[in-house]
């Protein structure tokens, strides 16, 4: 596709997750009801604590009610489906991951939504960076040492992950590309199980959240090579990048964003976008996400559909080129 073929492709996505009509008496008076926030997880987990801490900072400002709704199951597809089948007034928001966004339309023919159709996007929220690590036992103590030690090994260094075509997955099929290194992937079901093997020496490696390793890291029970990242991260200037090895562009970690239905009028997208960014910033906030691993990053509706379309694009790619099919 030519520059500006692209350019008017990205316009009409923008266009079309975006316009809406503006009834200044009805925005005006919004939320005039409680707000419902769709969680297409289970509650407890990282999806379901952002939510929840979103909607009480929600609700103080407002003086109205934004009640988180707990949908799990599917690979999030039954949260985003009823959100896609709402109606388009903005008193239903979703908790949109990468997976829900970027992923599931590369992996389900049938997927009962369309992003760029159905979903208005409002903004990102948290960024939740990656790190490579390993059991002690594994003889590289970078991640230099690592591509070394696999390219010597093709295929039998395993790393653990919380699924097939989780984003941690994306990350290591992405690592291996990038790196020119073939390794074992073993899925299991959840980020716990996962960390439990490499734990126990069942497999070598994970990818996966700083938050998760840092504990058992401490404790010597793993080592932590790398963030999968092109710089250092400002949290954990201690811990080197996957850049200064050479892997130049590599990025591995996944997002959380808040979309609601498309056709919702635009003064409410823009007043929940003003108001979710409003909440992220305040202190409590922000000491409790970053405690947890998650960056804050925030954009206006207008950039964040762009990114939604170069995501799914990157991830396609990934997809593609690691052969990478659901189960």
């Amino acid at each position: 596709m030519d520059g500006v073929n692209r350019l008017r492709s990205v316009g009409l996505m923008v266009c079309t997750l975006l316009a809406a009509p503006i009834d200044p008496g009805y925005t005006q008076s919004y939320p005039a009801r409680p707000v419902r926030f769709v969680v297409p997880y289970p509650p407890g987990g990282t999806t379901d604590l952002v939510a929840r801490g979103i909607a009480a900072k929600l609700t103080e400002r407002w003086g109205q009610q934004v009640v988180v709704d707990n949908r799990g199951g599917a690979s999030t597809i039954i949260g985003a489906e009823l959100v896609a089948r709402a109606a388009p007034d903005g008193y239903t928001i979703l908790l949109a991951t990468q997976t829900t966004l970027s992923i599931n339309s590369q992996l389900y023919p049938r997927l009962p939504y369309n992003v760029t159709r159905d979903f208005a996007p409002i903004t990102p929220v948290v960024y939740f960076p990656y790190v490579i690590a390993a059991h002690p036992s594994v003889p590289a103590n970078s991640i230099k040492e690592l591509i070394e030690l696999a390219k010597a090994k093709p295929g039998t260094l395993a790393y653990g992950t919380p699924g097939t075509a989780s984003t941690n997955h994306l990350a290591g099929a992405l690592l291996e590309s990038m790196a020119g290194i073939k390794l074992l992937h073993v899925p299991f079901k959840g980020s716990g199980p996962a960390m439990t093997a490499v734990l126990g020496g069942q497999v070598q490696l994970i990818i996966t959240g700083a938050a998760t390793v840092l504990p058992h890291a401490k404790s010597g029970k793993a080592k932590i090579l790398a963030f999968a990242a092109e710089k250092r991260h400002p949290n954990w200037p201690d811990i080197p990048a996957t850049g200064e090895a050479g892997l130049k562009g590599y990025q591995g970690g996944t997002w959380f964003s808040v979309v609601t239905r498309a056709g919702s009028p635009r003064a409410i997208v823009e007043e929940l976008n003003k108001e979710i960014i409003a909440a992220l910033a305040t202190p409590e906030i922000k000491e409790r996400f970053t405690a947890i691993g998650f960056d804050i990053h925030t954009s206006t509706p207008e950039e964040f559909a762009r990114f939604i379309k170069t995501d799914m694009a990157r991830t396609a790619k990934v997809i593609r080129d690691a052969g990478i099919k659901l189960e």
